[in-house]
């Protein structure tokens, strides 16, 4: 019986491309970088997702380990997102597209 490995992907470009593109994770990741938010403020903040693509995005970037989700024991229930340690350090690459952007886009 053969053994199946999981194939090694020789690009870490195209790992971290898979945790951060999607319609919306990257705008996310972004507005995270300025500090926590609830899900409301970022619903202000990207008001062109539908709430669907919004939630499943944030549970991608947790699952990824991205995105850290606080949940408060009150009533009503209260959660932040924010980034994590592992993140943060995308913020100024963020910038740098950002900045990017405004030049040449």
């Amino acid at each position: 019986m053969k053994s199946k490995k999981k194939a090694v992907n020789p690009y870490p470009i195209e790992r971290v491309l898979k945790m951060i593109v999607g319609k919306w994770k990257t705008i996310i990741l972004w507005h995270l970088g300025t500090g926590k938010k609830r899900y409301g403020e970022l619903k202000r903040l990207i008001p062109n997702t539908s709430e669907k693509m919004l939630i499943q995005s944030l549970r991608a970037l947790e699952k990824d380990g991205l995105v850290a989700r606080k949940v408060y024991p009150v009533i009503p229930p209260r959660v932040e997102y924010s980034l994590t340690r592992k993140s943060k350090s995308l913020t100024k690459i963020l910038c740098s597209l950002d900045q990017w952007g405004k030049k040449n886009a």
